[in-house]
This record gives structure tokens, sequence and C-alpha cells, in this order.
């Protein structure tokens, strides 16, 4: 029996088949119901079976967003369902990252699914404008380039997604923020469509009532990651951030985070401590995005930066112990930023004071106490003894930014640069600095200060590589510093002696091979290009020796070192004279005999090849690189860097170069060295000015010789002149009376032509006026003709018109009879209705074609009007032209007479007569011409 039952039960359906069956519901049916039950069943199988569900029914319930769009509850079982296919279950045997791609591909593949999912964010319903959100970071997680070009296509895309973060319900907003920040990273174009939708206000309004920077969460975090998205290399949203006043609202929030230590008597809790550090940390990120050194809009962003007071609020932060080193770091490097580059700002900021041990409040009186009694010192002198005191290595990034901050100061302004060059000098000779001296450091160390603190003399020597770097005014200063009193009998070193014998004496003591790298950058820094220099440091005729010997022993120990010493002795060479304390030749003959051309060579290679030089830009240059001694591994300063790479086949070549050659360097014009072949070149042009001078003296004896041969020849023309002169003068006496005889004759010719052409113009103009008369009432009569007979067609056309009017009256009143009468015989006579229906629609196109007719007619008509009036105007235009041309005659007329009389009077005035009858003539026709009428 029971088998009889199991062979009678219908087959068990595979989940398969289910998907199937359901996917095909989806798709045939028509009622709403039933679609949504159907997409219910799908929604329970996609969690275990997407690509199942995918395969079968995505473009179905992608359908359903745009067919269903208004049904609240079917978009919302529709997205969560396209939502649970994004996010399967990891034991499913289905699940797989292809998946993602695939659905991502459909959605991106037409514009209308992305438009789709935005028309969602219009609705007020919290789950469809959340769930939309979702899918569209869903999609641009999988295909983010796709996504941006179908946002930034769709109408009012990005609109619609920077709307959102108007919203009040937090879920929907942080999720079209973090959407956002997805979105604009790598677009510049989507970052301007975002910015110019007021985003920048609408994030600061979310920062505010997030509790700004000391009491916001993840999602202050998240608004500053997306400011900085859209302000990154960014020029156009830079200007324009800059130009709505965004820069202040960045000086307010840092502002807030100063009141806040400051009203808070515990400070902020521990535990939202990190948060604000985070915060604080990004919106200083965001002010180094606005400062980025050589861009376009940077002048004018640090500007806007100082004007805003950022630099204050940024050096609270540097001073202010509440803050942890990271932040503390951070806003040391962002105020170098703030003032890198740009000399006004560098001047302004050498001006400012910092609290003296109390760095709550800031000001810009100098040196003046603070009202509350604290004292002040220099932000300049602040930032030396930061960087220049010993301190623990957890303080490195503080004082290492503290460094960059003083490097900012004077780079680039070379009034500042000797100024503080100067200022160092003075007080080094003084000894009464209460800070610590960069030359003091470097001259004259604490015995104890190599192994407890290299990092001393290693910001020292960068500070002073940096003062001398690439110039040569500042290297002469420095250079005229020495040590010692001849008067007391002590030895005088000068200063790059003294810092060569600490570095020898480093080698050999083998300190901490930073302090060697910091002796190393300087020098060569300095050596650079600088003749005088180089035979400064080999006055001290041990050193070279020295060196070669400390770089091979120390090549295993401290590659570096003896990498970077071996780069220094290619420089003393490169730029070495036969006139150095130590010849250039023998020097040649050190670098090959002792040391060796192949160890040359392979030194400065393995130098090239040390990965603190090599990948110096990709290193973290900070405490958190730290070696097994426990310092951080920070050999280099940036600036020294780009110096070796640029320079290292140049000095690598050098041990090649001849004895013989020496080379040249300009520096401000004096030229440094000398160029052997510049002076074979000058004995060769001293030569040939020899030779070119004695050609000159022989071709001025002869030129001599000629200039007395001329002058002779020159007496003889003279006295043949003379004669030939009187010859002319008599000459030209008896053409003189032949000429007045000969213009007598002309003249009366003359007078007989000129009486003769009178009387010719004269009939001329009598012959003129005869036909003109004759012309002008020939025009005025054909003109009055016309007029008539235009008149006579204008109002036969009216009358033309009138009776096609009245006739279009006519048959429209026949029509509406007509229809009356048709319309009383269907009610009473129903069963003709048909054929009466017909024979009216009949007459209706025969009036509809009578109606036709009749305005053919009419606009025929018109027609006709619009013509003959264009050619009434144009016959009236031509009788304006001949009018005009009447009036020119008679203005020639006019001239003719006026020249007329104008050459009787010059006659008069020649004293030729003139007969009275020509007077007379010329009255009566002055009479005619005031008694004849005026012209129309």
């Amino acid at each position: 029996m029971l088998r009889i039952l199991e062979s009678q039960a219908p087959v068990k359906q595979t989940a398969t088949d289910t998907i199937s069956i359901l996917s095909g519901r989806l798709q045939s049916a028509t009622l709403l119901e039933d679609r949504r039950a159907a997409i219910l069943g799908l929604r329970s199988f996609a969690k275990l079976y997407p690509a199942s569900v995918a395969s079968g029914a995505l473009r179905d319930l992608i359908a359903c967003l745009r067919r269903d769009g208004d049904d609240l509850d079917t978009i919302k079982v529709v997205l969560e369902t396209l939502l649970i296919l994004f996010n399967p279950d990891e034991k499913s045997p289905e699940a797989s990252d292809e998946i993602a791609l695939w659905l991502a591909d459909e959605f991106t593949q037409r514009q209308d699914n992305i438009t789709a999912l935005l028309d969602l964010l219009e609705s007020k319903d919290f789950y469809p404008r959340l769930y939309s959100l979702q899918l569209i970071s869903r999609i641009a997680t999988a295909r983010p380039e796709r996504t941006q070009e179908s946002i930034s296509t769709a109408p009012l895309g990005v609109s619609r997604l920077v709307a959102v973060l108007d919203d009040k319900r937090e879920a929907a907003r942080n999720e079209a923020l973090l959407l956002l920040v997805a979105l604009t990273p790598s677009s510049a174009e989507l970052q301007k469509v975002v910015a110019f939708e007021n985003a920048f206000d609408r994030i600061f309004a979310l920062i505010d009532a997030e509790g700004s920077l000391t009491h916001g969460s993840m999602t202050v975090q998240d608004c500053l990651t997306l400011l900085a998205n859209l302000l990154k290399l960014n020029v156009s949203n830079q200007s324009y951030f800059r130009e709505i006043g965004c820069v202040s609202k960045l000086a307010r929030l840092l502002a807030g985070v100063a009141e806040e230590e400051e009203e808070s008597k515990d400070g902020v809790s521990d535990w939202a401590k990190p948060q604000r550090d985070m915060n604080v940390w990004g919106l200083l990120a965001i002010v180094q995005l606005l400062l980025i050194h050589g861009a376009q809009g940077t002048p004018l962003n640090q500007d806007a930066c100082w004007k805003s007071s950022i630099v204050l609020q940024v050096l609270h932060l540097s001073f202010s112990s509440t803050f942890g080193v990271g932040i503390r770091a951070k806003a040391l490097s962002t105020c170098a930023d703030l003032i890198r580059g740009n000399a006004t700002l560098q001047e302004k900021f050498g001006d400012l004071n910092v609290p003296k041990g109390h760095p709550e409040a800031f000001t810009e009186s100098n040196n003046q106490p603070l009202p509350n009694g604290h004292p002040t010192t220099n932000v300049i002198e602040a930032l030396l003894e930061l960087t220049l005191e010993p301190a623990p290595i957890s303080l490195f990034d503080v004082r290492l930014a503290a460094c960059e901050c003083v490097k900012a100061f004077f780079t680039g302004h070379k009034g500042i640069q000797a100024h503080v060059l100067r200022r160092a000098i003075e007080g080094h000779k003084s000894g009464e600095d209460e800070i610590p001296n960069i030359l003091t450091v470097l001259i004259s160390p604490n015995d104890s200060r190599a192994t407890s603190d290299p990092y001393q003399p290693w910001m020292a020597s960068v500070l002073m590589f940096h003062l001398l770097y690439e110039d040569s005014d500042a290297k002469a200063i420095a250079l005229a510093v020495s040590e010692g009193n001849a008067d007391k009998g002590e030895e005088v070193i000068s200063f790059v002696q003294s810092i060569a014998s600490k570095l020898i004496a480093g080698y050999q003591q083998q300190e901490d091979e930073r302090i060697l790298v910091g002796y190393l950058m300087l020098l060569c820094g300095w050596l650079f290009e600088d003749p005088d220099s180089v035979n400064d440091f080999l006055g001290e005729g041990s050193c070279v020796s020295t060196l070669i010997q400390a770089a091979r022993v120390s090549s295993q120990s401290m590659p570096l070192a003896a990498g970077l010493g071996i780069f220094l002795l290619g420089i003393i060479y490169e730029f070495s004279t036969k006139d150095s304390p130590i010849p250039r030749s023998k020097l040649h003959n050190l670098l090959v005999s002792a040391l060796g051309r192949e160890v040359y060579i392979d030194r400065l290679t393995k130098l090239r090849e040390n990965p603190i030089l090599r990948d110096f830009e990709v290193l973290p240059q900070c405490a958190r690189t730290g070696s097994e001694s426990g310092l951080p591994d920070v050999f280099l300063d940036k600036t020294f860097v780009e110096f070796v790479k640029d320079q290292f086949s140049r000095i690598l070549r050098a041990v090649d170069r001849d004895p013989a050659f020496e080379v040249s360097v300009v520096s401000n014009g004096v030229q440094k060295g000398i160029s052997r072949e510049l002076v074979d070149s000058l004995k060769a042009q001293v030569d040939e000015k020899t030779n070119t001078l004695q050609n000159l003296e022989s071709e001025m004896v002869l030129l001599n010789r000629r200039i007395e041969q001329e002058e002779l020849d020159h007496r003889r023309t003279k006295d043949s002149s003379a004669v030939e002169l009187a010859r002319i003068k008599q000459i030209n006496d008896s053409l003189h009376k032949n000429h007045e005889e000969e213009l007598k004759v002309v003249h009366d010719g003359f007078a007989r032509q000129r009486d003769e052409l009178i009387r010719q113009y004269e009939t001329q103009l009598q012959n003129l006026d005869a036909r003109l008369q004759q012309s002008i009432a020939e025009n005025e009569e054909k003109a009055n003709k016309i007029r008539e007979r235009n008149e006579a067609e204008i109002g036969d056309l009216r009358i033309t018109v009138q009776r096609l009017e009245a006739q279009l009256e006519k048959a429209s009143r026949d029509h509406v009879q007509d229809l009356q009468t048709a319309n009383e015989e269907y009610v009473s006579k129903a069963e003709t209705l048909e054929n009466r229906a017909k024979r009216a629609e009949e007459k209706v196109e025969e009036l509809e074609d009578m109606i036709k007719t009749i305005r053919t007619a009419l606009e025929g008509a018109r027609s006709e009007r619009d013509s003959l009036k264009i050619r009434v105007d144009e016959k009236e235009t031509a009788r304006k032209e001949v009018q005009t041309e009447l009036d020119d005659l008679l203005i020639v007329f006019a001239d003719l007479e006026t020249k007329r009389a104008q050459d009787k009077k010059r006659l008069k005035a020649l004293g030729e007569p003139v007969s009275e009858g020509e007077d007379s003539e010329e009255v009566e026709d002055d009479a005619d011409d005031e008694d004849r009428p005026e012209p129309d």
C-alpha cells in the first residue's frame, strides 16, 4: 500500500526548478500581487543560490524597479533581493566573486538601470532610499569607472546623491556620504560637479552637527575624507573652495579644538582622544592639499590661510602638550607648507611669538608679555630649541617636522637666509645664546652627545646644508668663520676644516653613522662648485689620505658613510686646480693609486644602490621605522638625495678626467678656477690680433699716400671748377632773358584758350539745365500714372477679398444648417442614418475643398497685393534716386559757378583785363539762380 502511495506521489522539486518556475512567473505575471509573491520566493533562494537566481530573474528584477516604482512594498523586496545577490552566503556552492562583477555589469551596461536606482532617491520613504544607496555602493565597488560615468550621465544624478546629505536619518545620510567618498577619488569631472552642488557647505554643516573635530565620530572622519577627495589636485575646486570662504571654516574648526581644551578642566576623555586626533590629523591633511609646493593656486591658498589665522591655530597644536606626537608633527609640517616659497609670509612668520612654556594662547606682538603675565619667545627660536635640544626618541617626529619648518622659513629667501646665517655666526662668537646654536652644535659638540642624541648634530648639519646649498654668498660668509686666536698663539682653523676634523674623528672613533652622514651632507653641498672651499678643505693636508683610509675601512660597518666619503672625494677632485694646496695631479694619483679606480666606482655604485638612498621617496621618514639600535632609520635629507641623484654620473666620471683639465665655475658672474681651454683660446686670440695690427699699420701707410694724391687732385679740380662756374653764369643770364619773352607769348595764348573754354562751358550749362527740367516733368507724370494704377488695383483687390469672405461666411452657414438637418433626421429616422451620414460627409468634404480653394485664392490675392506694394515702393525709390541725382547736378553747377568766379578774381589779381560784359553776365546768372525755384 505504501509503495502504491509513493508511486502516485508528485515528483520532488529541486531548488533550481523552483527558481526557474518563480522566474517564469515573475516574467509573465500581470498582477502586482503575483509579481510580489514571485519576488518573495526568489529572495528566499538568493542567499544560497545567487547564481541561479541572477541568471534566471536578474533582468526582470531590474525591470521591476522601473515598472513598480510606485509600490513601496514591492520595491523594498526587489532591492533586498538584489542586495542579497551581491552578498551571498559564503558557504553557498554558487558563491563567487565573479557574481558581483556580473551583477555590476548588468546594471552599468544600460543607463536606464542606474537611472532607476537614482530615481528612488527622490522617494521620501526610508527603505527605498537606503537600499538604493547600498546597491549603488555595491555596484561602484565592483565597477567604479562605469558607475561614475553612469551617475554623471544620468539626469540630476549627482544632485540627487548630494541632496541625501541633508537627510535627517543618519543611516541614509551616512550611506550617501560613503558612496560619495567611493566615487570621487579619481574622477576630476565628478569632483567638480559634486563641489558645485553645494557639497562644501553641506559637509561643514554635517561636521558641526556631528560634534565637530573634538566630539565627532567616524562620520566626521568620512566628511573630511570626502573633502580631501574633492580638493586633491583639483585647481578648480580649490579656487571655488577659497572663493566661498571655506578656508575660514577650516580655521574655525581648528579654533574649536583649542576652545574645547581650554574650557574643559580635565580635557577630552581618553576614549575620545584617538578619534579626535584622527579628525584633527585629517583636517591638517586637507590644509596641506591646498599648499602643494609649485602648484598653480598655492600662493593664493597660502595668503587665504594666513588671513584666516590658520597659522596661529596650527602653531597652537604644534606646541600643545595635550596632543600626541603625530598631531604635533603633522601641525609643524603643515606650518612649513603654509610659508614655504612665499617671501611675504616668510617675513611675517618670523615676527610671530609663542608663549614660553604656556602655549594656550598666541600673539603677534614682539616679545610682549601676555595679559596673564606669561612671557613670550620668538617662534623661530622656539622651533630651533625644539629641533636642536636633546630629546627622547619618542619626540623625533616633532623635531624633524620642526626642522622642516625652520627650513621652510628661510629657503628661497636670500635675505632671511643670510640673516639666519649671520645670526648663527654672531651667536656662536658671543656664546650668549640661550638656545642651541647651529654652529656651536657643529663645531664644539658635547662628548656624550654622540651616543645620547646623534640627531642633534645631524639636524644642525641639515640646517647648515640648506643655508649654504647653491648660494655662493652664503658659502663665502661661512668660509670666513674660523676658530682660534692667532694673537694668543692658538692655531686658527676654518669652519670647513673644523667640520672635516669632526668627520675624520667620527670615522676613527666609530661614532653613530647618522652623525657622519650629517657632516658629509654638509661638506658635499658646501664644496660643490666652490673651488675656494675646496682649497680651504685641502689646506689640512692629512684630510684626504685619512678620508680615503677611513672610507675603505668603514665600507662594511657603515656603507652609507663610506659611499658618501668617496662621493666627497670625487667633489674635491672635480673642483680642485693645479694651484690647490694639494695639486690636482697629486689628488688624481691618490685616487687611482691609494684608493683605486675600481674601488672608487664600486663604492659609488653601491652608494647609489643603497636602499636608504635608492628608495628614499617611498620610505617613511619617521620614528616608526626604527632599527635594532632603537633609533629611527632616518639618515638623509630630501634635497640632498635629489642633489646626489642629479650629480651622481658627473662625480662617477670625475676620476677619468685628465688632471690637466680644470672645471670652470661661474658664480654670481665671477669665474672661479681656471679653464685651460679658455687660456688656449685667449692665446690664439692674442696672436690673431697681433697679426691683424701689423696688417692695419701697413694699410695705414698706403692710405696716407693715397690721401696726399687726392688732395693734389682736389686743388686742380677746384681751379677748373671756378672757370666753369663763370661760364655757366653767363649762359644762365642769356637764358633768363629768352625765358621771359617766351613766357609772355605763352601767357597770351593761355588767355585766349581760357576765354574760349568759358564760352563753351556756359553753353553746356544751359543745355543741361533744359534737359534737367524736361526729365523732372516726365518722371513726375510717370509717377502719378503709376500711383493711380496701383490705387485702382488695390481697390479691386479689396472688393475681391470682401466678396470671397462673404462667400466663405455663406458656405459656413450652409454647412451648419446641413449638419442640423442631418442631426434631426438622425433622431427621427434611425434607419436612414447611415445614408444621410455618408451624404453629410460628402458635403463636408466638398465644403472643405471649397474653403481650401477660397483660402488659396485669398492668399493669392494677398500675395498680389504685397507684390503691388513692393512695386509701388520700388517706383517711389526710383523717383527719390532721380531727385537725388538732380540735387547732385545742381550742387555740381553751383561748384562750377563758384570756381568760375574764383578764376575771374585770380585773373584780376594777376592784372589780366576782364570785360564788363563778363561781369554783367555773371550778375545776371546769379540773379537767374536766385529767381530759379528750388527743386523738390
